[in-house]
């Protein structure tokens, strides 16, 4: 088999790029697939793929035995089936007959399993956000481009009928000259309580979900789900459910690179509980070249939706604007009388367009290819390092540096736990 990156013009003259497989793969053969985090989101991955009729879950992977123990249940019962686990990704990418992995794990896994996995030879759907910081998710993009792997990034809404309809409304002029975006992430974020150090539990390969994030003894303050507010984990919410608006404000703005200035303000306003990340925090981000800005909110509390709108975006034009509910809603408001324009209700499937691209090996399929798990990641890590340093930051966005701040610079990446080191090599 070759490993040779072909091109060719596809239909309208756009040049795709055809992908070599991992295996020749007849029609009629199912995609071999192992979910790689088997908690939180991975449950919803084994659903979306064996929704699929050409593809199956035939491994589950996760360092804590207890949960693989409740999933092999969960998956025997729903699916007539046993399943292969496996407690170590290593050993899931050395097995020859998976094609292609699903990556569920906590934040700061990410990357460096998608990189392993392409460099195994495996096709990856990766969970948002594609990264933990803005050095590993470039070295993503790098190893899927050398190795020729189809890498899907986990935002569902890119696979909506209804919001890829919207984005083709902005593009037409539906609102006019279309000059800022507004992502929202108004979620319902209790306390999460002090939680002390305690034992390692039982059945809990602790050195395995540390990975490459520096090891901290166990609690129950990040393990397994509070991990999003903590920063050696974690990024907040503006990097968790944020993702899907972040890379939607991209999307329906057309900026294909990160912003010029950046700056953020917020903090931890009503609980005196163990999360580091902000409860409140509303990020600016400048295009100054194009005239272009994204504004993003995030609240976790008692608050009011706007027009509607508690998750979701809101696009603003000259002529008007659009409001983008949740992952499959969008409607438009044009003029000083907000007179109703085009709008639509209507899902998709993103795990069915991801195995489409596996299969035809065309990066052209993809909704939702690596370079959004990039970027759209990236915009929510700018705006928690100027969170973070306090102070209005000014970027390269050819360079991915900051601009005469090497303290900044310092927190583009992290001090990775060896042997689980994201390269500069990939």
């Amino acid at each position: 088999m070759s490993s040779r990156r072909t091109f060719i013009f596809g239909a309208g003259g756009v040049m795709v790029s055809h992908l070599a497989a991992s295996k020749a793969l007849s029609a009629n053969d199912r995609l071999r697939i192992a979910v790689i985090g088997a908690n939180g989101r991975g449950r919803d991955h084994i659903r979306g793929i064996m929704n699929q009729p050409d593809a199956e879950v035939v491994c589950l992977c996760d360092p804590d035995q207890q949960i693989l123990d409740r999933r092999v249940a969960e998956f025997e019962k729903a699916y007539g089936k046993k399943v292969h686990t496996e407690t170590d990704l290593r050993k899931v990418y050395d097995n020859k007959d998976i094609d292609a992995v699903t990556i569920a794990t906590p934040n700061h896994w990410h990357s460096l399993a998608a990189i392993w996995a392409c460099q195994a030879g495996k096709d990856v759907y990766v969970e948002k956000p594609g990264s933990h910081n803005v050095y590993e998710g470039r070295k993503m993009v790098e190893a899927a481009h050398k190795y020729k792997r189809i890498v899907q990034h986990g935002v569902q809404l890119r696979s909506s009928e209804a919001i890829r309809e919207a984005v083709s409304l902005l593009r037409s002029g539906v609102i006019g000259d279309v000059y800022m975006a507004r992502g929202l992430v108004f979620r319902w974020r209790p306390s999460i309580g002090n939680k002390q150090p305690e034992p390692v539990p039982a059945g809990l390969n602790y050195d395995l979900w540390t990975g490459p994030a520096q090891q901290e003894p166990f609690s129950r303050r990040f393990v397994h789900y509070n991990w999003h507010w903590t920063w050696n984990y974690g990024n907040g919410d503006v990097g968790n459910q944020g993702i899907h608006e972040t890379d939607l404000c991209m999307w329906g703005l057309g900026v294909n690179t990160l912003p010029a200035k950046i700056t953020s303000m917020g903090g931890k306003f009503t609980f005196d509980d163990d999360k580091q990340t902000p409860e409140v925090q509303t990020s600016l981000y400048h295009y100054p070249d194009q005239k272009k800005m994204i504004q993003f909110e995030v609240r976790h509390w008692c608050t009011n939706n706007e027009d509607g709108v508690g998750v979701g975006n809101i696009f603003y034009g000259d002529k008007g604007y659009m409001i983008v509910n949740g992952y499959d809603t969008f409607q438009v408001f044009l003029g000083q009388k907000k007179e109703k324009g085009p709008g639509r209700k209507a899902g998709g499937d993103h795990y069915a367009n991801w195995i489409k691209a596996v299969r035809s090996r065309n990066v052209e399929d993809q909704n939702g290819p690596v370079e959004t798990a990039h970027l759209s990641s990236a915009l929510a890590h700018l705006g928690n390092i100027s969170f973070r340093l306090g102070r209005v930051l000014t970027f390269d966005p050819i360079k991915e540096r900051f601009m005469g701040d090497k303290e900044a610079d310092t927190m583009l990446t992290r001090n990775y736990r060896k042997p689980y080191v994201v390269p500069e090599k990939v």
